[in-house]
């Protein structure tokens, strides 16, 4: 059974890249344009084991308060965070979060996708 990775992505063509990284990486890649659709995502389907979200985002929330809610409200999901802009600090990253500069290594982070869930 293979396992879904929620992408959480608000540029177009980026989110498309990253599901096709995600879904070469043998996951099921699941799409969310912001914070709130991811929310409203991870309430309705239990399959998801794995966050990949942007740090910049509009709405009501960026992806750093997302991976800390996602990691209160769902703690067994791991998290990788990514940003072309923004690099944050270890303290920053909720428990097990994984951060990866953009434009990232397709190779690091499908390694580190496969080491997240097996």
């Amino acid at each position: 059974m293979r396992k879904s990775v929620l992408i959480v992505e608000d540029e177009p063509l980026l989110r498309l890249l990253a599901m096709d990284l995600v879904e070469e990486a043998g996951f099921i890649a699941i799409e969310a344009s912001n914070a709130d659709e991811a929310i409203a995502i991870l309430e309705t389907n239990s399959d998801i084991r794995i966050l990949l979200t942007d740090i910049d985002m509009p709405g009501s929330m960026d992806g750093l308060k997302l991976a800390a809610a996602v990691r209160d409200r769902w703690p067994p999901i791991e998290i990788i965070v990514v940003s072309g802009m923004n690099n944050p600090q270890a303290h920053e990253l909720p428990a097990r979060g994984v951060f990866f500069a953009k434009p990232y290594d397709v190779q690091r982070l499908t390694q580190q996708l496969r080491c997240m869930a097996p």
